[in-house]
């Protein structure tokens, strides 16, 4: 599949140098589509890059919740490349520190996982919309998370936030040909969440709550990923797939 005029397709991925971005970025590079590695950790995101070689990757540093930040990534990618089809949104702040009930984390500290995992995701939409229009694949695809069918702690709500943002976002990129979808995975085997969440949270959420009872891998999340940045999704728009084993369970 290709994208803008006729060229190799191209996905920036935000959170790209690690865990699941980077995973994407491997399955994507091993399908034929260039791919810009965005992240925070600029050194990070360039080695990613170097790992997947010069021709096939770009690392960019990148601050999600800075739009001046997300504007110089987003150009820098679209000069090197020559255009962009696919952004995936999938940076964002996790784990443990923010499982925590909604007053116990402090203003500050909701403005600063809102400005990332939520305002980060319309930051990387508004500035890569010019790019995606001009393509024959556009697509978005955001990260949400299990959490979010729950709500019921800081990081939850901001993750239910990204399911609301895709259907706004389907709507309102819809004139112009883009289509946004969203993923939402349980637990997964990044070397972040493995680092950081207890054993025995995760034992019990795999026995009582997930139907298929082993760890998520992320390699379970490269499938539907491919899915919804290609052809085979091309009339699909505003929805989220639960990749998590089973759980939650809808109707």
């Amino acid at each position: 599949m290709t994208g803008t005029t006729g060229q190799p397709r191209t996905a920036f991925i935000t959170g790209g140098a690690r865990g699941i971005g980077r995973a994407f970025a491997q399955a994507l590079v091993a399908d034929g589509t260039r791919v810009v590695l965005a992240d925070i950790d600029e050194t990070a995101a360039k080695q990613a890059a170097a790992d997947l070689g010069a021709a096939a990757a770009l690392g960019v540093a990148c601050d999600t919740a800075d739009e001046a930040s997300v504007q110089r990534a987003v150009d820098e990618a679209a000069a090197h490349f020559g255009g962009l089809d696919i952004l995936i949104n999938n940076a964002g702040k996790h784990l443990m520190a923010w499982s925590r009930p909604v007053t116990e984390i402090s203003t500050a500290g909701w403005r600063e996982i809102l400005d990332v995992n939520v305002l980060g995701i319309v930051n990387c939409a508004r500035a890569c919309r010019p790019h995606l229009r001009r393509s024959d694949a556009g697509a978005v695809l955001n990260i949400s998370s299990v959490s979010g069918f729950a709500a019921t702690d800081v990081y939850g709500i901001t993750k239910l936030a990204v399911r609301g943002l895709t259907a706004a976002l389907a709507k309102e990129f819809a004139p112009d040909g883009i289509r946004v979808n969203c993923l939402a995975p349980g637990p997964m085997d990044s070397e972040s969440a493995m680092a950081d969440l207890p054993e025995a949270l995760l034992r019990d959420f795999i026995a009582n709550k997930q139907l298929i009872q082993r760890q998520g891998r992320m390699a379970d999340l490269v499938g539907a990923m491919r899915f919804f940045c290609g052809a085979d999704s091309a009339f699909i728009t505003g929805e989220t797939l639960i990749v998590g084993g089973g759980h939650p369970l809808r109707v």
